[in-house]
């Protein structure tokens, strides 16, 4: 086994030690860790110095690390041993004692405090106020009734004269400002501050210095700027720090007040990084603890191999207790004569409040003595103010009179302390906040992981592309706007219910007056001999997910031991991973709990189907060492299974830990007892979640979580709310399979009956079960198809009477009739829609009367559908039913820019004969257009009159796919493939195809479709690509487009013994037929040419099957996400009849379907489904027989290879240079080797070959980048400035913009090729890989104002494009921390 990686970390205070305690969290195994600290002890918390000074704490206290937690995460501590030198050559640490090499260097060596150089400054008794070693030595000195004497009037400062004042001793602080924490506070505030630290015996000396110290050995007196003579016998030096340089400036490492490093916290050694208070980012260095610890937390994800977006410092507020007084300050602080100041004090209290308003726009916020609207003021910064006088009020109502002389605070607001910030405690949070109680109480919220809560239930999406940042279960701002106090990465280890308080990780108590527990559940791992070994997991928690994706780098076989729910999504998850995956369980059948024997069969089947290999019925004894895997698993009957990665998900156990160490009461096999009110057995302690145990019952799913939460809420508020249990009803996809479970899915009610049915060659198997007298449903089993899901559910759940035949609900529709569905208006209005969100018919109801016109708007409004999303189809089909009844007709509108659906807009080009955008826009439209109506009547147009879409009108429309002719892969490179009508190819067309693949070392792949699919082509290399290819007989095969994909075909009668005609021919036929046909959605075709059905014609939105006597013509069916089998349509055609019913039937779908709407979607939605469409193709009922006809002659006959065009016209050949001004090919595209071919390196398999650091500045310049007219009008190109690559758009009427070319989320230098528009008349670009939309006139993004690219000035003179080689500034500048800290 290779050694690890050896990390150094210089420094063990509070960033560098945030760094090893997260990264032995993240990635335990992967480094060799070595910290050296400069203090002879372990890590401690330097902001409770201040209390251990004051006698409030004492050093054990403030102890974050001692020496066994260093031993037990195998980190190696050198205490007071401090790094003398680094040799980068050699890449080596010396200390006194070690020679340490590294591969790995973190300096964390912080700051020190500054001492004026003075007489008598080295006098015995001055100390700085800085380390454990300071306060120990102050505690010596420290006498009742004795002058001490503070040098600095900032928060350091106040707060070392605040405690030495509380040890009893006469406090004077001198400081050179005009009033006290000039930097935080203004005049007003500081002289208030003075005021209040007079009351406390601390007296106070402005304007002016220290000049001198007098004593013999040690100080006695201290002379004054003023000429004063003070008399101390302690002294504290506190007038700020200053980064600790000195040993990164010896080796060599670029420094200016601090070290300086980029948004990776990187210096410029590849190999070494800095963060804390001696880093130096920008201008700005960091005196405060959170962004300290934000570097801390970065720099850990990335040496742990996780993705992470660059470090943007945060801006910095302030707020804490001075002396017992609360204080707030964020943003500027100096007025001048473009600034209004407003404020309001309460001099009998003394609070005081100060907004300073710029251009507008609120600037900056001081609130001395009440800070409890802080967060609010957090969010109101840099937002029009258009009312000062009442915003000072904060967010209360203005004018709203005090109940009493007495003023809220958080301090006199009961305190409701919340453990567990999982799905079901954020539920209650916003359950909270919905109800007011944020207003009636002090909340505060322990989150053991270092994220805020995210959706579990969609867990395993994240290895299938999905970040953990789109999983956040947190509406932007929501704490805060709420106030309420979210604690991350601390877990709550003890309850003292005596005391009413807990004890973190940290030592530190938090007073309660109301406890909830949510600490929710952890995965049984069974106990079983080397259930611990190296590469055993389990999957529950990103931080597990993030270990599964490490270890499966390595693997190839995967185990997981568990056949549940769980079991079975961790099964996908390793699938995903591309691991061999087999499932085991001890059960004899899958999904015990939820599915009967019938349905688990079928289950098995499906899942084995796709590769899972299953085991039933198996006890594992023991794992030990594989030999030819890791791992050998030993199973109780003899037999073993070797692995490579084990993945423990059998299930569940409620944390109740806590409460079985406070003597709550718990079950006896686990869970936190609970009454209806979800109160434990201590009056002042609630437990929700699956921690919870109510009337003997755990409930692991999340719907009864968000009941008790809401139930808890109601009973704060004073409403007399019970849980009574809860529906657990499932409904879900597994390894792509969808089951369901609706209530006795056993049958165990006496006396039920059931009825099953099976659809073998479908693998759908269905179950219900009814109550003796055939009226009650009363649970139901769905394996393969669980469409009737909703219809089952809401009869079981509102006791609503069975149809005559209640088989009906199970079997399948008989071709032509209505769609089966339960009719809405039967539901009573407290039935229950949504079980996440407790989301009631008369909720929704209620909704589309307060004017919610779509289901986004009803989601928005009800949040129904938006928990585990089961409900969605029937939200939907309820809002129709409401709109339906007020007579509102439901709107289709396809964008902000047209007021009109996709048929009406179909409709006006074709009738207007309308042939650009830019005149449909003019005439039916406004705006500049966006990424969903642009490509919509980009199709339309090409529908219509089938122009080449790289015209100079039609290229703005076109997303990267078609504007490229070719499919854009994760790393801008892109996919070619080549036409293979049916399938059908020659040798020396596959040869041709392997030379030029070869020739550009691209990846191929067999596609289901019959074709060659050729990835990994640069931008630039695409044009010579076609070329060969047509030169060897290829044409494009239209891959990229909403068009005919591929008619597959099996070899008909020309070869096969079953055939009956020749199913190959006529594929050809179609294909060249419809080849290029540009539709609302992709269109596949298939040709059987026997009823064996080889070609999967059923699957096909378009599919033949021969017969003896012709053809028979299935539609509307489809694969993909939800497979649906095609309708028999018409039978035994002749292929002139076939031909032209699909075209009838392919133009009716181009005319009416909405956009990116499947052909069976389309049919499902249309008023008399299947028979209606048959009585417009074939009886021609609508009387557009002939004009279908005609349509589809037209575009046939002007088909074209979009290839050969663009190859033919040089001006349009120059849109594939890679960019504007440079030949050089983009630097970002890595590729990596893997199984004979290659592919793009991803994560740390990059390494340093895309890093492209930009050119030292030397001072703001203009550079000649290209010429105008080498800018498309409204569209991109990239281009290179200097070392970087940015984006350039042209919009004729406004000008041209630059921004980064780089794709945030991504590692592709491709927003040059994203389409321009607008939002609300802001002019945008939509990035092409993940639809994100960024302003050009500043980069940022209007979606998510926290997300940004760099922007660039930009100039055009004399038809040359010119950029500044500085950047646009976006936000303002941060304010400096370095020289005062707290």
């Amino acid at each position: 086994m290779m050694d690890k990686p050896k990390l150094v970390v210089i420094g063990n205070g509070m960033a560098g030690m945030r760094l090893v305690e997260t990264l032995c969290r993240l990635a335990p195994e992967r480094y060799a860790i070595t910290v050296i600290g400069e203090e002879p002890r372990g890590n401690y918390n330097r902001i409770l110095l201040s209390p251990v000074l004051a006698g409030d704490k004492v050093f054990s206290d403030t102890l974050l690390h001692d020496y066994d937690w260093y031993r037990q995460q195998g980190v190696q501590l050198l205490a007071g041993e401090p790094a003398l030198a680094v040799d980068r050559q050699q890449k080596r640490v010396i200390t006194v004692r070690h020679q340490l090499p590294y591969d790995l260097l973190v300096f964390a060596t912080g700051s020190r405090p500054l001492r004026p150089a003075l007489p008598g400054g080295a006098l015995n008794g001055i100390y700085g106020f800085r380390t454990l070693d300071d306060v120990e030595a102050m505690l010596s000195r420290c006498r009742p009734a004795q002058p001490a004497l503070v040098v600095g009037g900032g928060v350091l400062g106040i707060e070392a004269a605040a405690a030495l004042a509380q040890r009893g001793m006469n406090v004077t602080v001198v400081h050179r400002g005009d009033h006290l924490m000039e930097r935080q506070l203004d005049a007003r505030a500081g002289r208030m501050l003075q005021h209040d630290l007079l009351q406390r015996g601390i007296e106070c000396r402005l304007n002016c210095e220290v000049s001198r110290f007098q004593g013999t050995e040690r100080v006695s007196t201290a002379t004054l700027s003023n000429g004063e003579l003070l008399a101390c016998e302690l002294a504290v030096i506190a007038i700020g720090v200053r980064p600790e340089i000195s040993l990164a400036q010896s080796a060599g490492l670029v420094c200016e007040r601090g070290i300086m490093i980029d948004d990776r916290m990187q210096t410029d050694d590849p190999a070494v990084f800095a963060i804390g208070e001696c880093a130096q980012f920008g201008e700005t260095t960091f005196g405060l603890v959170a962004p300290c610890w934000q570097q801390a937390g970065l720099l850990a994800q990335r040496l742990s191999g996780e993705p992470v977006a660059g470090y943007r410092p945060t801006p910095l507020h302030t707020r804490l207790k001075v002396s017992g007084v609360e204080v707030f300050s964020a943003g500027e602080m100096v007025a001048d004569g473009y600034t209004e100041v407003h404020h309001a004090e309460d001099p009998q209290v003394q609070h005081y409040r100060r907004l300073l308003v710029r251009d507008g726009k609120l600037q900056g916020v001081v609130l001395y003595g009440d800070a409890q609207d802080s967060p609010f003021y957090l969010q109101q910064l840099g937002l029009p103010v258009s009312q000062p006088d009442t915003l000072l009020f904060g967010s209360s109502e203005p004018g709203t009179p005090a109940a009493s002389d007495e003023r809220n605070s958080d301090m006199h607001k009961p305190v409701l302390l919340v453990a567990g910030h999982g799905m079901v405690g954020h539920h209650l949070l916003e359950q909270l906040v919905a109800r007011e109680l944020h207003l009636q109480y002090h909340i505060v919220v322990f989150g053991e992981e270092p994220v805020a809560a995210y959706d579990r239930v969609h867990l395993s999406e994240f290895f299938s592309g999905r970040s953990a940042d789109s999983l956040s279960m947190v509406e932007e701002g929501f704490f805060e706007r709420s106030g309420i106090e979210l604690r991350l990465g601390q877990m709550v280890c003890a309850i003292d219910r005596q005391r009413k308080c807990v004890i973190d990780a940290e030592g530190r108590e938090t007073a309660y007056d109301q406890l909830v527990l949510a600490t929710g559940s952890y995965p049984f791992v069974p106990p079983i001999s080397g259930n611990d070994r190296p590469g055993c997991l389990v999957y529950r928690t990103l931080d597990d997910l993030a270990a599964i994706a490490d270890c499966a780098k390595t693997a190839r076989v995967g185990v997981v031991v568990g056949g549940g729910l769980l079991g079975l999504e961790a099964a996908n998850a390793l699938r995903q991973l591309g691991l061999n995956t087999h499932v085991v369980e001890f059960a004899p059948r899958l999904m015990g709990v939820q599915l009967d024997d019938g349905g688990a069969t079928m289950l098995r089947k499906k899942i084995e189907a796709l590769g899972v290999s299953v085991h039933t019925g198996k006890q594992t004894q023991a794992i030990t060492e594989g030999s030819l895997h890791r791992h050998c698993m030993n199973f109780a009957d003899g037999e073993l299974l070797e692995a490579d990665l084990i993945l423990f998900s059998a299930g569940i156990r409620p944390r109740d830990q806590l409460a079985r160490e406070a003597e709550l009461e718990v079950g006896a096999r686990g869970g936190i007892v609970i009454d209806s009110q979800c109160r434990t057995s201590d009056e002042a302690i609630y437990a929700i979640g699956e921690c919870a145990l109510w009337n003997g019952q755990i409930f692991g799913l999340v719907a009864p979580g968000y009941q008790m939460a809401r139930t808890l809420a109601d009973r704060l508020a004073g409403q007399e709310t019970v849980f009574c249990g809860a529906d657990m009803s499932t409904k879900l996809k597994l390894l792509g399979v969808e089951v369901a479970s609706l209530g006795d899915a056993h049958g165990h009610t006496p006396d039920s009956q059931s009825y099953s049915w099976v659809d073998g060659p479908a693998q759908v198997y269905k179950k219900l079960v009814i109550d003796a007298e055939g009226k009650r449903l009363l649970g139901a089993v769905l394996v393969g198809d669980s469409a009737e899901y909703s219809t089952l559910q809401q009869m079981m759940l509102n006791d609503m009477p069975l149809p005559a035949m209640p088989e009906s609900l199970i079997l399948p529709a008989t071709a032509g009739s209505a769609p089966k569905a339960l009719g809405v208006s039967a539901l009573p209005a407290t039935a229950q829609i949504c079980s996440c969100h407790n989301v009631s018919k008369g909720d929704i109801s209620a909704a589309v009367e307060q004017g919610c016109g779509d289901l986004a708007a009803v989601k928005a409004c009800t949040k129904a559908g938006t928990g585990c999303g089961g409900c969605a189809a029937l939200v939907k089909q309820l809002m129709e039913h409401e709109l339906q009844q007020r007579g509102v007709v439901v709107k289709k509108d396809v964008c902000e820019h047209f007021a009109y659906s996709r048929q009406e807009l179909y409709h006006l080009v074709r009738v207007g004969n309308i042939r650009t955008f830019d005149e449909l826009l003019s005439r039916h439209g406004h705006g500049r257009g966006c990424e969903v109506c642009k490509p919509l009547v980009g199709s339309i147009l090409a529908s219509c009159w089938n122009e080449y879409l790289l015209k100079p009108q039609h290229l703005p429309l076109q997303d990267t796919n078609d504007r490229f002719f070719a499919n854009i892969q994760k790393d801008g490179t892109y996919s070619v493939v080549p036409r293979v009508p049916a399938g059908e190819i020659t040798p020396a067309g596959l040869i041709a195809i392997g030379q030029i693949a070869q020739r550009y070392q691209l990846y191929t792949k067999i596609t289901g479709g019959q074709r060659v699919d050729l990835f990994g082509a640069r931008l630039e290399q695409l044009p010579e690509i076609w070329q060969q290819l047509i030169d060897a007989g290829f044409e494009t095969g239209h891959a990229y487009g909403k068009s005919l994909r591929t008619v597959k075909s099996c070899v008909g009668s020309s070869w096969c013994r079953y055939g009956v005609q020749d199913s190959t021919a006529l594929a050809i036929e179609l294909e060249h037929r419809y080849k290029g046909l540009r539709s609302p959605h992709k269109i596949k075709m298939a040709v059987s040419g026997c009823t064996r059905e080889c070609a999967e014609a059923q699957s096909k939105d378009v599919g033949v099957i021969a017969t003896e006597k012709g053809w028979n013509l299935y539609l509307c069916g489809n694969g993909g996400m939800k497979p649906r089998h095609a309708d028999l349509f018409a039978s035994d055609l002749d292929t002139a009849t076939l031909i032209r019913t699909v075209d009838r039937f392919l133009m009716f779908y181009i005319r009416t379907a909405d956009r990116l709407q499947r052909t069976s979607t389309w049919m499902d939605n249309l008023e008399g489904g299947l028979d209606y469409l048959r009585e417009v193709v074939l009886q021609d009922s609508l009387g557009i027989g002939t004009e279908l006809d005609a349509e589809m002659a037209t575009v046939v006959s002007h088909y074209q290879c979009e290839w050969q065009t663009t190859l033919a016209s040089p001006d349009r050949l120059k849109l594939f240079r890679p960019f504007v001004n440079s030949e050089q090919p983009d630097e970002a595209i890595v590729w990596q080797a893997e199984r004979g071919q290659r592919r793009p390196a991803a994560g740390v398999e990059r390494g340093q070959v895309i890093e492209v650091q930009p050119a030292v500045s030397v001072g703001e310049q203009w550079l000649d980048v290209c010429a105008l007219a080498d800018i498309p009008a409204n569209a991109g190109m990239a281009a290179r400035l200097g070392q970087r690559q940015i984006a350039l758009f042209h919009l004729p009427d406004s000008g041209v913009y630059a921004l980064a070319n780089q794709e945030p989320d991504s590692d592709a230098n491709v927003l040059a090729r994203g389409l321009l528009g607008d939002v609300a008349g802001e002019p945008v670009v939509i990035s092409p890989l993940y639809k994100q939309r960024f302003r050009l006139s500043d980069g940022i993004c209007v979606d998510n104002v926290e997300r940004a690219v760099t922007a660039w000035p930009v100039r055009v003179e004399e038809g040359r494009v010119w950029v500044c080689s500085t950047p646009l500034a976006v936000q303002a500048q941060l304010p400096e921390t370095a020289e005062v800290t707290s």
